[in-house]
């Protein structure tokens, strides 16, 4: 009966967040395995999600923390379940609310990796000679153009519509977490791969159309269910664009080219809160850590160069 109502519970909060808040499939994901971790825990205690405390809530927290599983891990496990008994509570399943006033973990301050300018060119270049054909090397340019131009997540990125593309646009309409909106400028070589990746879609859909079938809606289609390139797909295709340009695969990811794009600019001299609008950071901590990279570069080339700090 208590896991049915734990269940039951985590159904409820997930079916809610995702009409109310528009929570992102993968967020939801995310707090359902942490949800039902947490009732599995809970259920072996002999605790129902109706009754237990807050004491009992803390217990499962020194129970990650005795697993091993790191603070960012637990931290997110936290905030799965504080979310859920707020709601609870909302909802009037509860009188109170048990998880309100503890004290999470915190996460360990991680400096996000990223690439120098030089090592983003590489990958460019790799970009245009990666393919089995010309029209594949003409997506994987657009793909990794777009990518450093504009930051988007991956997410953001493969998901794009081809109408907001169209009309040799100055900025792009991106839909991000939560579904909100943001406007993001292109630049000049993110613009021309753009352009030559449409005219190869054009006749891609034209070739549909005289078969008398549907042409995509994405950017960047492909047969899968969501209709689009997978972030899977992606991610496996950038590695073979790092070993092509020469770097190591295990350092490339789509979001450390998101950090490098944030980094290039910030050393530019581009405003913090600009870049949170671009990012699509909801607090500008979020972006501060971007501070921290350059700090660390500089420090590094003065103990590099500075003739005082040689050894």
């Amino acid at each position: 009966m208590a896991q049915d109502l734990a269940h039951r519970w985590i159904s409820g909060f997930l079916d809610a967040s995702a009409a109310e808040t528009g929570a992102a499939r993968n967020t939801l994901l995310a707090y359902g395995r942490d949800l039902r971790d947490f009732a599995a825990w809970a259920t072996d205690q002999g605790l129902d999600f109706a009754t237990l405390a807050r004491g009992n809530i803390e217990a499962y927290l020194i129970h990650c923390d005795a697993q091993g599983l790191a603070k960012s891990t637990r931290a997110r496990r936290l905030s799965a379940i504080r979310q859920l008994f707020r709601f609870a509570y909302a909802e009037g399943w509860r009188k109170d609310d048990p998880a309100s006033r503890i004290a999470g973990p915190g996460k360990s301050q991680k400096l996000p990796v990223t690439l120098s300018p030089e090592e983003v060119e590489a990958l460019l270049r790799a970009a245009r000679e990666t393919g089995r054909s010309a029209s594949e090397r003409l997506r994987n340019t657009c793909l990794m153009e777009l990518l450093y131009a504009t930051g988007l997540r991956v997410s953001e990125l493969v998901s794009l519509p081809v109408a907001a593309a169209r009309g040799d646009p100055r900025m792009i309409l991106v839909r991000g977490k939560g579904g909100k909106e943001r406007m993001v400028p292109l630049s000049a070589p993110a613009r021309d791969a753009l352009a030559a990746w449409l005219g190869e879609w054009d006749v891609q859909a034209a070739a549909l159309r005289a078969k008398r079938q549907l042409e995509p809606r994405h950017l960047f289609p492909s047969k899968g269910r969501e209709g689009h390139l997978s972030r899977v797909g992606f991610y496996l295709l950038l590695k073979e664009i790092a070993l092509k340009a020469g770097l190591d695969p295990a350092r490339i990811s789509p979001h450390v080219l998101r950090h490098a794009f944030a980094t290039h600019l910030l050393a530019g001299g581009a405003d913090l809160r600009a870049i949170q609008t671009l990012l699509g950071h909801a607090d500008v901590s979020t972006t501060e850590i971007y501070t921290h990279v350059l700090d660390e570069r500089l420090k590094a080339l003065v103990l590099e160069h500075h003739p005082l700090a040689k050894p």
